[in-house]
């Protein structure tokens, strides 16, 4: 014979695992509303966007949806938590790729050695 439930607990049961979903859509847009400000920023494609929140959450011991919800307000309100603020910094300047020479700058160098000196 099937066990038979509570209605009402049952109920409470619905009403809490709705009010989670609610609240996981609503961080996760959150999430990626905050890739976008890191986007924007640092000029990093997503997949680097989404690293460099991770890595904020943790070096800063602060919740991701925290992280993601001061990077999100940052733009109209004009201020992030200074921690917050050096960790996206230092995190956007480690990925950022070394610079390199171009071929103009390395013949341009050879252009402007000295003539060897004659002997007269």
């Amino acid at each position: 014979m099937p066990e038979q439930q509570d209605p009402t607990g049952r109920v409470d049961a619905l009403e809490e695992e709705n009010a989670q979903l609610r609240r996981a859509v609503v961080s996760h847009a959150v999430v990626d509303q905050a890739i976008g400000v890191v986007l924007a920023y640092g000029g990093v494609r997503p997949e680097v966007a989404w690293d460099v929140l991770r890595e904020i959450s943790q070096h800063t011991n602060t919740k991701l949806r925290m992280v993601a919800e001061h990077l999100v307000r940052w733009p109209s309100c004009r201020w992030l938590p200074a921690e917050i603020h050096r960790c996206l910094d230092a995190a956007l300047e480690s990925r950022r790729p070394a610079p390199q020479r171009s071929v103009l700058h390395t013949s341009a160098v050879r252009l402007s050695r000295p003539a060897p000196s004659r002997s007269e």
